[in-house]
């Protein structure tokens, strides 16, 4: 790619002042060019796609008409920054997105000042901009605040509690919708945009004015015009506009307008930049625009590795090895399994049907299956609810997302003593959506839990005997069961069989050194304890499978026949496993064993291959070689 030879602008454009010194007739042009150079880079390295493809005019049109970084422009998800990060100076560094050592998939303060607020989880623009636009007040400021939210966002309650307290507060600021979800019908279309500009015309608004204060100063009749004009204009956009329920919450609404016409954004966005009080722009943008395999499959192209640029299809893979099915669609299968076997269990997700594996549950079972949207508390508030009235619900939620529900988790489910299983995906470092996505907290917030039951499974096998122990067996309150992105390790599968609440198993035994290790960390220490063996150190290896209760029998056996016990846990050491295991310890008054804690340690971890992060922090199989061997000091590590 020869960027100044393919492309007549973009190759100018370093900043969105460069772009704003372009005349406006020029900006489809330019549009074409940064959707081209998206496909060009993503299909080649991988990458968020379909949402960023349709909101290109619409970004153009935002850095056109405002003067950012001075105005904030807050995007609710990453998924649609990859045009703003083209806009704003990381165009040469967009081949290195979501890599390791390259710029975020999400948005993110420290990496640019055009970034005015970090986005990797949705619906939080809404609060983010109304706090922006009250310290701008507060502090005598001048500028615009502009939140865009859109590609689902819009099923966050936080995005309804934001707008409702806009309304109260009155800010001057403007919420856009990029509604990318059902497409426009022409005559609609027509209709609808020439009252959106009518009543955003400093015309129309000035007569508005003028009307209201000349009205303000006739006592009662004054009032009752007030309440006939607005009436009037509230039918009339009511006929016109779906925007009724913004206009109740104490928005002026236009829309919906054609999102993906940047002329007509950059006018519309022109008019209503300078009105008073909260704005509401509703905008329709197809998903995918401008690529037409992303137009057809907007749900499997929202994502992409490296793709073929014509088909958005995957390169052939040249390796004939069969690719084992990942975590996900263990669990997938599985829930299938058990709902074959009792009609109360359904399954929940927070718009992650597909990711969850529990899309799987759907084609089999009408009316199974839950998909409440980006709404994870509601989610889990759901789940106790049918809990109460005898239902089994499993919900299938991303570690990193459950976050958002702990207080549902708590108040709704383990006060409560409710049955609800909650099978929590993407646990441990996910790979290339870096910190914000990472599931190295769930144990660090869900240990402390009452009444909590708390596993992690060695390998996919297992995570089918936990889930059907967790449905059939553990049922006096909340159950969560942690595992990770990624393939299974292709142990065979058996029927599902149940476990023993709070029992653990000795995968090797050994005689020097003992490691307990949490889930599929079983997997990186049995391939340590063979690259041990070359320097005569006998290794034993435990699966504790649970985090919660503990296996004391097991743990007391431990500390009487090791005088060194390391625990190893792809979650955050503060609070984690390890700690559990040195908690239970100082309660027995163990005094003459070393515990030596390997886990993700007190900072945020960036982007890269799960690979490349775990052996970066050491928790992978050589990083435990080193720390025997760092224990051992009889052992020459210069041989290491």
């Amino acid at each position: 790619m020869n960027l100044e030879n393919d492309y007549k602008y973009l190759h100018k454009i370093d900043s969105p002042a460069d772009l704003r010194k372009l005349p406006k007739n020029v900006l489809p042009t330019v549009s074409d060019e940064v959707r081209n150079f998206l496909i060009d880079t993503i299909t080649q390295v991988g990458g968020h796609f379909g949402a960023g493809l349709g909101a290109v005019e619409l970004t153009v049109a935002l850095h056109y008409v405002f003067n950012t970084p001075e105005d904030k422009l807050i995007f609710d998800t990453g998924h649609q920054g990859y045009p703003h990060k083209i806009l704003t100076g990381r165009r040469d560094l967009l081949h290195t997105i979501r890599q390791y050592g390259g710029i975020s998939g999400f948005l993110k303060r420290s990496e640019s000042e055009y970034d005015a607020f970090g986005a990797g989880h949705a619906s939080t623009s809404i609060s983010a901009g109304l706090g922006m636009a009250t310290a701008r007040d507060l502090m005598g400021k001048n500028f615009k605040v502009v939140s865009v939210i859109g590609d689902g966002a819009m099923t966050g309650g936080l995005a309804y509690e934001a707008m409702n307290n806009i309304g109260y507060q009155k800010r001057n600021m403007i919420v856009i919708l990029n509604d990318n979800n059902i497409s426009i019908e022409p005559n609609v279309s027509a209709f609808s945009n020439y009252f959106n500009e009518f009543f955003a015309s400093s015309a129309v608004n000035s007569l508005r004015k003028g009307i209201w204060d000349m009205a303000g100063k006739m006592d009662s009749l004054g009032d009752r015009l007030r309440k006939f004009a607005s009436k009037i204009e509230d039918g009339v956009k009511a006929i016109v506009t779906p925007g009724a329920l913004f206009e109740a919450l104490g928005f002026q609404y236009f829309g919906p307008i054609n999102g993906n016409n940047v002329l007509k954004l950059v006018r519309m966005l022109s008019l209503i930049k300078d009105l008073d009080g909260p704005i509401f722009l509703h905008i329709m943008t197809q998903k995918g625009k401008g690529y037409e395999p992303a137009e057809k499959d907007s749900m499997n192209l929202h994502a992409i590795g490296k793709v073929d640029k014509l088909t958005g299809k995957a390169p052939a893979k040249t390796n004939t090895k069969p690719v084992t099915p990942t975590f996900s669609s263990y669990f997938g299968n599985a829930m299938v399994e058990i709902c074959n076997m009792d009609k109360r269990i359904v399954g929940i997700t927070a718009a992650m049907a597909d990711g969850t594996g529990l899309v799987k549950l759907d084609k089999h079972f009408q009316n199974r299956l839950f998909d409440v949207g980006i709404a994870e508390g509601h989610a889990v508030t759901f789940a106790a609810g049918l809990a109460c009235e005898g239902i089994i619900p499993v919900c299938g939620i991303y570690s990193s997302f459950l976050q958002r529900a702990f207080d549902h988790l708590v108040h709704d489910c383990s006060i409560q003593n409710l049955h609800v299983v909650f099978a929590i995906d993407r646990a441990g470092l996910v790979g290339a959506d870096g910190d914000t996505h990472h599931g190295v907290l769930d144990i660090t917030y869900l240990r402390p839990v009452q009444n909590l039951v708390f596993m992690a499974p060695k390998d996919e096998q297992e995570l089918r005997d936990m889930l059907y122990s967790a449905v059939f067996s553990y049922t006096s309150g909340p159950v969560a069961i942690r595992y990770p992105r990624g393939n299974g390790f292709g142990v065979p599968i058996k029927p599902m069989s149940f476990l023993p609440l709070g029992k653990g198993e000795i995968v090797k035994s050994g005689s020097d050194i003992a490691i307990i290790a949490l889930g599929t960390m079983v997997q990186q220490a049995l391939k340590a304890s063979e690259e041990l063996e070359k320097y005569d150190i006998s290794l034993e290896v435990i699966n504790p499978r649970f985090i919660k209760p503990l296996d004391s029998e097991l743990l007391l056996n431990l500390f009487s026949r090791f005088k060194h016990i390391i625990t190893i846990e792809d979650s955050q050491k503060t609070g984690g496993f390890g700690t559990a295991v040195l908690e239970f310890a100082a309660e027995n008054d163990i005094k003459d064993t070393v515990f030596h804690i390997l886990g993700i340690p007190d900072k945020f971890i960036h982007h890269g291959t799960q690979e490349q992060l775990y052996r970066e922090l050491e928790l992978d199989s050589d990083g435990i070689v080193k720390k025997v061997l760092s224990i051992i000091p009889s052992y020459e590590k210069s041989n290491f």
